[in-house]
């Protein structure tokens, strides 16, 4: 992994301002110079890493470096998060001295709480609430939804990114024995099974291989999926990623859509379960055709739509009278992995980033907010989610 030269300079040097001055109030405010040695050596340590980790070269392929660099980046996240809160807090203390007054001994010790609190909250996010699972239960009444499918139970799961759990399958082995425990009619998985290329499935295809449901398990691909994430020999290895991706995928017996339509039927009725290939905003690629995928989008059947990432419902669905799909299903946002119930840093980034969403015209949304984590190792709130989705038939 290589990392962009100049802000990460510039973060260090800020970092160690931060240090300095940590280290100057323990000097001026402890009796016990030991406190502030300890805190210029371990310093001086994370400083030296850092430099380690920035010169180290870009070495693709190797799992276990780049989940050992992840874990690492985030220690040093968590515990310079928290100090940037003690210095805020503490600069905040000073202000008194402006007028000629003491410091705040009482806002001092609010951020050594708040800094001690933001770590905690970090590595429980990482080592506790990553590994929790939340399932939510949702119906989805319409008028369109066939009669015969009234009552029919859907889960959906998305965002596994089975490469960050190394070779661990307890917690995937915990997620599967919760699904089966539903009961559900059909599974659906929304995209995002891997992080960077297709081997990171391989010791999971038998576990996933457990999922049951009557009405089969049913995938599309995410942005994560095409292996756009590494850097490939040639083209006809990272096509060859692809391959071994649909094989694993068919092994587990799931079915794959690629722009692809499937009907579904329950007694004398029929749902329409469409999947495209990933479909979004830069600077994710575009791979999905929802006409080539069901070209009558304007028919009478009840339709349900997989798309990985809800920017497609919002750009092409929502609003457009003569697309006939009430409802899809999406992942991809994670919630960026951070929230307290509807309160996520992801409004900033996703007009729908977790929840049902509507419009006017008859078009409804499901954003799971996924159950593995990319990049930071951790869900702070943003719990892990399993979604049911009961169809229900309405007269109105």
């Amino acid at each position: 992994m290589r990392f962009p030269l100049i802000p990460v300079l510039v973060l260090l040097l800020v970092n160690c301002g931060i240090d300095l001055y940590i280290y100057r109030a323990l000097l001026k405010r402890t009796a016990n110079r030991l406190w502030s040695r300890i805190q210029l050596w371990c310093a001086a340590l994370f400083f030296i890493a850092m430099i380690v980790i920035i010169c180290l070269p870009k070495r693709q392929g190797d799992d276990g470096a780049f989940l050992a660099l992840m874990w690492c980046l985030y220690a040093y996240l968590s515990i310079y998060l928290s100090k940037y809160l003690f210095v805020v807090f503490d600069l905040i203390a000073k202000l008194p001295q402006l007028w000629h007054r003491r410091r705040s001994k009482t806002v001092t010790a609010a951020g050594i709480v708040m800094a001690v609190a933001c770590f905690l909250l970090l590595w429980w996010g990482a080592l506790i609430n990553r590994y929790n699972i939340d399932i939510k239960k949702v119906e989805f009444a319409s008028a369109e939804v066939p009669v015969g499918f009234d009552g029919f139970r859907i889960v959906q799961i998305s965002d596994l990114h089975t490469g960050s759990y190394g070779s661990d399958d307890s917690f995937l082995t915990k997620l599967v024995e919760l699904v089966n425990g539903l009961n559900p009619d059909m599974i659906v998985f929304t995209g995002d099974i891997v992080n960077r290329h297709s081997s990171e499935l391989e010791p999971f295809v038998d576990v996933l291989g457990a999922l049951k449901a009557p009405y089969g398990i049913w995938s599309i691909l995410g942005n994560h999926d095409y292996g756009d994430y590494y850097d490939w020999t040639s083209d006809d290895a990272k096509a060859e990623n692809m391959r071994q991706l649909y094989d694993m995928q068919h092994a587990m017996n799931w079915n794959l859509l690629l722009n692809q339509h499937a009907p579904v039927v329950c007694g004398t009725d029929t749902l329409m379960l469409i999947g495209v290939e990933n479909l979004g905003d830069p600077p994710f690629k575009n791979y999905g055709d929802l006409k080539a995928a069901y070209p009558t989008l304007g028919d009478g059947h009840f339709k349900l739509l997989l798309s990985h990432n809800p920017a497609h419902w919002t750009n092409d669905i929502s609003g457009h009278p003569e697309v006939n799909i009430p409802l899809t299903l999406s992942g991809h946002t994670h919630a960026m992995q951070i929230s307290a119930g509807r309160v996520s840093p992801a409004v900033f980034r996703y007009k729908t980033w977790g929840g049902m969403y509507s419009d006017d015209a008859g078009h409804n949304l499901y954003v799971n907010i996924g159950t593995g984590t990319v990049g930071m190792p951790a869900r702070i709130g943003a719990t892990p989610e399993i979604t049911v989705i009961t169809l229900r038939h309405s007269s109105k």
